[in-house]
């Protein structure tokens, strides 16, 4: 009897306390940050151009080298480059606000209401389905060439994923919730505040991640309308001279403001949802 005792004490699991800890406790000081590993990528590829132009084996007209561009930027930036990423970076924000704030009021009423649903999803999801390009000139034959198609646009380009996010966040929280905050008597205010929008805030803030994305992207479009100053208008000004190295700093300088309005989001994302004991991905 005291054999088998042994044995099984042997082959018992072994307490929580006795268990190792996490491997990310265990991590080493020394191991590589990863700022640099999400450098390594960007800066192959840069270095893989600009080898390729020195040795001849890519056309300098088509592709331009990293260290050509740089000289580019640099040259722009004493010509008034300010004031075209202010132009564009205003017109985002402008059209980000307004998309994004009608969604976050529509997308609730999908959300909270069948009716609504029935009433207004098809005709968005319809909507949502048309070219950012084919609404160019429905707009300049309603609002003229001013601002106003511009802010539009780009509002448009915002609306529709941050309505997506709204709509499926609040319809996809979990029933369970719902009753418990129904059997603690919370008023509906109270269960939106404490239930619904915990709850879907998951999904809210992806969308208006993948809005701000899109801003951007319309914002392009806008500015290839008809604009004297933004990124836009210098993608169309180095198109017309067929001068690639002011379309690729032009393209370079969206790919860092749409980088930098990201990490903002995803900071706050990451501020707004720190309660939340999720998986965070391996090594």
């Amino acid at each position: 009897m005291s054999a088998v005792l042994t044995e099984n004490a042997d082959t018992a699991p072994a307490p929580p306390s006795a268990l190792p800890e996490p491997a990310r406790r265990a991590t080493p000081r020394w191991r590589t940050p990863p700022a640099l590993w999400s450098m390594l990528l960007p800066a192959s590829l840069l270095l893989a151009a600009e080898a390729g132009v020195r040795l001849g084996l890519i056309a300098p007209n088509l592709l331009p080298a990293p260290s050509a561009i740089a000289g580019t930027i640099v040259d722009l930036a004493r010509q008034g480059l300010a004031a075209h990423i202010a132009a564009s970076t205003l017109r985002v924000a402008a059209g980000f606000i307004a998309g994004a704030a009608a969604a976050l009021l529509l997308g609730a009423a999908v959300g909270l209401s069948r009716r609504a649903e029935t009433l207004l999803d098809p005709t968005f999801q319809a909507l949502r389905a048309i070219p950012s390009l084919a609404w160019v000139p429905l707009l300049l034959l309603w609002l003229g060439i001013d601002e106003a198609p511009k802010l539009v646009l780009i509002a448009i380009g915002a609306f529709f994923p941050v309505y997506m996010g709204v709509a499926s966040g609040i319809r996809g929280a979990d029933r369970k919730l719902i009753e418990v905050g129904q059997l603690y008597r919370l008023s509906p205010a109270a269960l939106a505040r404490r239930v619904l929008l915990p709850a879907a805030l998951p999904s809210i803030l992806t969308g208006l991640r993948n809005g701000l994305s899109l801003a951007w992207m319309f914002m392009v479009a806008a500015e290839l309308i008809a604009a004297s100053k933004g990124l836009g208008y210098l993608l169309s000004d180095g198109r017309e001279t067929s001068r690639a190295d002011i379309v690729l700093a032009a393209i370079v300088l969206l790919a860092i403001l749409g980088k930098i309005s990201d990490g903002m989001m995803q900071r706050l994302e990451r501020h707004l949802l720190r309660w939340r004991d999720n998986y965070g991905g391996g090594p």
